[in-house]
């Protein structure tokens, strides 16, 4: 209510709320809501009011149905009357406010938005590097795919994504590019390179790198252990986290087989065992200890954890697959809740040989640092589930690649030559980045990949020949004084260990200035695409690099790339770049005019 209008309402009160006294007879009942039958009276003591004409006739108190009998009143009366009323009413609004635990002032606010705590890592992007000063390029391969969904969800709510939670490797590995796989688990991946122009600088090169995981049938996937370890805390209470989450682990529950065992550990403030490890094909048991799941209380996740690692030991499966998916919003709040010594305890863990990934949830309040940071020290893949169909794709559609490893610690290293190539960097996997020196040492960890995983890896290039070279050399530099290996742009190595060992294996080979496409057309499809994908992270990040490309630019390479779309991601894809585009400022590129949607999207 409106503070100046309660004032007044009280200062009418004193000044005439006596009046009633002297004009009704004391027989009279009090004023009152006829509806409510509450009275309409103050607490406040009023003045004496000298007493006016009575009037000529004094009606009974009357019910809502009958009709009012002609009363006179004196006009000065009347006057008092009318402004007792008006007193009356307004008296019965604070008393109403007071009733229910308001106040006048309450109710003057400051405007106020929805509580935002959710926690995102920071970094900055990659910078350009002269081949000269630092040839060699090092970084872990990550399979992670949360930061897209995490996107999409933020750009449904209506809101451009905030730029640490765009991670543009995760964008680029939410989608499968037909790399030729391997035939065999003997080298368990296959490498593709390709080298083409830039959407968004045609004064620089791509070089695009693939891999591809030996795929593997869910039906030929080793038994598995799982552990589902389950946040049920009282901040999993809402429809997109805890009753979400029991869903999408149903749908995992029916692709389990006789062979296979499932638990389920749930914390909160404590933390407790669910379900006892159950043979895979007891799909009613195990969907029913889900169904029962309801969420109160703190979030002790350190506890669930460790609970977890005892009840995958106590089943495990010598040469099967060991895993705990963790499922929740990351709100630990209690117990052990330093990022570190998480870190630390999950790092422990899996010397057991058994894995954990992470599955995301919820909005508000989700911790995306510790989700990600949680799979990656647990030799896990970590994923957000923002719907449904997110959960069906990577817990049905993707088991294999989700459960099953065939390669481990997993590392990159490009030595780029200097003859050749002026400039570099890499688009993404910031926080990826290894030394020089991680490379050949096999106590370093780095990424897993899945059964049938995609990895893609970007590298902006300028060749020594190009005009727009954007770093100045050094005016006391060792001139390039050798001819020798400028046909080859660069050398590419990977180390990687096979499930079980300890010391990794070696693939090379080198990357020809033969290779290098001049011209889009000529380029492959997935090429294009992982660039349209590429640059639209880039844009979400604020375009540091991107010059005057902009979203219509994305539309324009992704609509010709989109190919063969079997489940419609690249079509989704495509309305999110429109719907960031009508979200934000960068609608316009390169002097042209924003587009008319088309129907082919």
């Amino acid at each position: 209510m409106n503070l100046k209008l309660v004032i007044n309402a009280t200062l009418v009160t004193l000044l005439i709320g006596g009046c009633a006294d002297d004009i009704v007879s004391s027989k009279t009942p009090p004023v009152t809501d006829i509806e409510t039958e509450v009275p309409l009276t103050s607490s406040v003591t009023h003045p004496p009011i000298a007493p006016a004409t009575p009037p000529r006739v004094i009606g009974e108190r009357l019910n809502a149905t009958q009709e009012s009998p002609s009363i006179t009143y004196p006009a000065s009366v009347q006057d008092q009357l009318a402004r007792k009323q008006a007193g009356s009413s307004l008296l019965k609004m604070e008393h109403d406010m007071a009733y229910s635990g308001a106040t006048g002032l309450s109710q003057i606010r400051p405007a106020s938005e929805p509580v935002d705590r959710e926690n995102y890592q920071h970094f900055e992007n990659n910078p350009l590097k002269l081949a000269l000063e630092q040839p060699v390029s090092t970084f872990s391969i990550d399979v992670d795919t949360g930061a897209y969904s995490n996107m999409r969800r933020m750009l449904n709510q209506g809101r451009l994504p905030v730029k640490d939670a765009v991670r543009v490797e995760e964008l680029l590995n939410y989608f499968d590019y037909n790399y030729p796989a391997p035939n065999t688990l003997a080298q368990p991946f296959s490498v593709i390179t390709e080298v083409g122009p830039n959407p968004w600088n045609a004064n620089t090169k791509l070089l695009h790198i693939g891999i591809k995981g030996y795929a593997v049938a869910a039906a030929d996937i080793p038994a598995a252990n799982l552990v589902f370890l389950i946040d049920v805390s009282g901040s999993m209470q809402s429809a997109d986290k805890l009753e979400l989450l029991k869903k999408g682990l149903g749908l995992l529950s029916k692709q389990m087989r006789k062979q296979d065992r499932v638990s389920i550990v749930v914390y909160a403030g404590a933390s407790g065992i669910v379900l006892e490890p159950t043979p895979g094909n007891e799909t009613f048991k195990i969907t029913h200890a889900l169904d029962q799941l309801t969420a109160g209380g703190s979030t002790n996740g350190a506890a669930g954890i460790r609970l977890a690692y005892q009840v995958a030991e106590s089943a495990f499966i010598k040469g099967g697959v060991n895993r705990i998916l963790l499922a929740t919003d990351g709100d630990f709040n209690v117990g052990t809740t330093s990022f570190e010594q998480l870190m630390d305890l999950v790092e422990e863990k899996r010397k057991s040989g058994i894995g954990l990934s992470t599955l995301g949830f919820g909005s508000g309040n989700y911790n995306d640092h510790l989700a990600e940071q949680l799979a990656n020290r647990g030799n896990g893949s970590y994923a957000y589930i923002d719907t449904l169909n997110e959960a069906s794709k990577v817990l049905v559609d993707q088991l294999s690649s989700t459960l099953l490893t065939i390669a481990k610690d997993v590392k990159i290293q490009i030595e780029f030559n200097p003859a050749v190539v002026a400039e570099y960097r890499l688009v993404g996997y910031e926080n990826r980045m290894l030394r020089r020196e991680d490379f050949n040492n096999d106590k370093i960890d780095a990424g897993e990949i899945g059964a049938g995983h995609s990895v893609t890896a970007l590298y902006e290039i300028t060749l020594q020949d190009s005009d727009a070279k954007r770093v100045d050399a050094l005016r006391y530099r060792t001139p390039l004084t050798t001819a020798q290996n400028r046909d080859e742009l660069a050398y590419l190595k990977l180390r990687y260990k096979k499930p079980g060992e300890d010391t990794s294996r070696l693939i090379e080979s080198s990357i020809k200035t033969s290779d290098i496409i001049n011209a889009e057309a000529s380029s492959s499809e997935h090429y294009r695409f992982a660039a349209a994908v590429a640059g639209f992270g880039q844009l979400l990040r604020g375009g540091q690099y991107l010059q005057d490309f902009g979203y219509e630019d994305v539309l324009a390479l992704s609509r010709k790339a989109r190919g063969h779309d079997a489940n419609g991601y690249r079509g989704e894809f495509i309305q999110l770049v429109k719907l960031a585009r009508n979200l934000g400022s960068h609608s316009v590129s390169k002097g042209n005019t924003v587009s008319q949607v088309d129907g082919n999207d």
